[in-house]
């Protein structure tokens, strides 16, 4: 079943909010447009990851805004998630949704065509691909894919894909003309001193580039 995958993804990173209550970072980016959110904690217990998760589910409902648990289906279905959010080295896309369920929502983390082209034969609903830019993040994944890797992997995937790595308000047109469906962001929100004004911008060209 096609799903509406939101275009502007704001993965979340304690890190990278200068001291900021990351409840408050999450409500400021969701007052400025972001359409989906992923609780990205890796170093959180399992109860740790679950308290944090309902806090910013109280904050994300009355916005519409789905939140997707990174690689933790446990918390995801405790907390009635929207949602899980798969590492490329973790349960298989087809394992998750026997778990949660078809309503749910699974996207993937992926960092090169043929994961990309394995990923959607096993039902994801969309997925990430990256780091298409150097940044500090990613660097774990490898050398940035660039824009022509992420052109390919579009032309050659039929879910939505999610471009991620170094991009901004700078570069975020080079990225859409690629063709992909959105873009998922750390920094970019997470770290701007007004994490509302970032999102609201983000969002702007992403409707404008839609509407060309």
């Amino acid at each position: 079943m096609a799903r509406s995958i939101p275009r502007l993804y704001v993965v979340t990173d304690r890190q990278q909010t200068a001291g900021r209550p990351l409840e408050a970072v999450v409500a400021a980016a969701a007052q400025g447009g972001a359409g989906m959110v992923q609780l990205r904690e890796k170093d959180l217990t399992a109860r740790e990851l679950y308290d944090l998760g309902a806090r910013l589910q109280d904050l994300l409902s009355p916005h519409g805004i789905p939140l997707l648990i990174n690689d933790r289906l446990d918390v995801a279905q405790a907390l009635d998630a929207a949602g899980v959010h798969l590492a490329g080295h973790s349960l298989a896309p087809a394992h998750a949704r026997r778990v949660l369920g078809p309503d749910k929502l699974i996207g993937v983390s992926t960092h090169s065509l043929d994961h990309a082209r394995r990923a959607m034969r096993e039902g994801v609903d969309f997925i990430v691909y990256g780091p298409v830019f150097d940044t500090p993040s990613k660097r774990q994944y490898g050398a940035p894919q660039g824009l022509q890797r992420l052109a390919e992997v579009v032309a050659n995937i039929t879910c939505p894909v999610i471009a991620i790595g170094g991009i901004d308000t700078d570069n975020l047109s080079q990225v859409l003309q690629t063709g992909a469906h959105g873009v998922a962001m750390i920094r970019a929100v997470l770290a701007a001193p007004d994490p509302c004004y970032a999102a609201r911008q983000l969002r702007y060209q992403l409707n404008a580039e839609q509407n060309r």
